[in-house]
């Protein structure tokens, strides 16, 4: 058995490279997802505690994109449509099974223009289904379908061959996923979008076919800084998607609650027992938590903050874009001693 090594963000650092850029305002970090273009590379996740109107409409407005929840009925959802007032571009996600087509439908007919089919595991014969519905359905050309998530070469090529026009890659990394611990199954995720580009790469040369369109690829999961986002990036991501990066702001839905002395906000994965028995009744084998996390109020600052940051790290490889950052990355691996030494460690002395 030929067994390959596993690499997350921490195993990576970026080697500088000279730079002529004399401000981060003549640095362009955007990409473009299809037919719509993001100035900011960052899609909110279509979580119940992460991503409902107010999000929708704060991360377009600071030129991200935020994907609606699934998990209420489609009147609930309908609903959350018309709250944010179409003042821009919005995403919503549906399942894989039960009610997707009649939800697709009525997103579609409510405006919504980003369609995420969002299940665990997208290599899947659901999937596929969805996919080739959706694909002849009479209304395909008047949105962009997102689909995922998956975490290998092959399988992005599966989805690519299905009809996706981007895919999420990642599983069992996010901060209150317990995929990997309770199944044993999972990919590091700077590893699975190497080997996505790389499998990509096969793929056209196999059908001798360099012109095939690569779905836009999202990593998803385990981001948890500017720092993590660049290296995505620089690997060949095109977006990442965030969600604990995000939790606990104003923006998301929830009360706020107190927890002891401080004020906080409900986090939880859609796979935890709590999610699952909210929205289906029961629960069954969860692959995820549920917590509270620290009220942080206004998303603004840290999505400000996550911009500069990301210039920055364009900044020193010398690159004014994407395009750039992607020809001039240079990779090393860092041992444990050097992942301790890239932190703050002062306050552990």
């Amino acid at each position: 058995m030929n067994i390959q090594e596993g690499l997350t963000f921490d195993d990576l650092l970026l080697v500088p490279k000279h730079s002529d850029i004399k401000s981060r305002s003549d640095i362009y970090i955007g990409n473009d997802l299809g037919f719509i273009n993001l100035s900011l590379p960052i899609i909110s996740s279509p979580m119940d505690t992460i991503t409902g109107p107010a999000m929708v409409k704060t991360m377009a407005h600071n030129g991200g994109l935020g994907i609606l929840h699934r998990y209420c009925s489609i009147e609930k959802q309908i609903q959350m449509v018309k709250d944010i007032d179409f003042s821009c571009v919005v995403g919503a996600a549906i399942g894989a099974t039960g009610d997707n087509i009649e939800r697709f439908e009525a997103l579609i007919g409510s405006g919504v223009s980003v369609i995420c089919i969002d299940v665990a595991h997208g290599d899947h014969t659901n999937v596929k289904r969805t996919l080739e519905i959706i694909n002849s359905h009479k209304d395909r050309s008047k949105c962009h379908i997102m689909a995922g998530n998956v975490a290998s070469g092959r399988a992005f090529c599966s989805l690519t061959k299905w009809g996706a026009d981007s895919i999420r890659v990642g599983i069992g990394g996010g901060s209150i996923c317990s995929t990997r611990i309770n199944t044993g199954f999972g990919v590091p995720n700077m590893s699975a979008i190497f080997d996505c580009i790389s499998e990509f790469k096969n793929h056209r040369h196999r059908n001798n076919s360099p012109d095939i369109k690569m779905p836009s690829l999202i990593i998803d999961g385990g981001i948890r800084n500017a720092g993590d986002i660049v290296k995505a990036l620089a690997a060949g991501a095109d977006f990442v998607m965030c969600g604990s990066l995000f939790s606990g702001t104003h923006e998301t839905p929830g009360d706020i609650v107190v927890d002891g002395s401080l004020l906080a906000k409900v986090y939880r994965g859609q796979a935890s027992r709590e999610a699952q028995t909210d929205f289906k009744g029961s629960s069954s084998a969860p692959e995820g938590i549920s917590t509270t996390v620290p009220y942080r109020g206004s998303i603004l600052p840290i999505l400000q903050d996550l911009k500069g940051n990301i210039q920055s790290g364009f900044s020193y490889a010398g690159a004014r874009n994407l395009l750039e950052l992607r020809q001039k990355a240079q990779f090393i691996k860092q041992t444990a001693a050097s992942q301790r030494e890239s932190f703050t460690h002062i306050l552990g002395k």
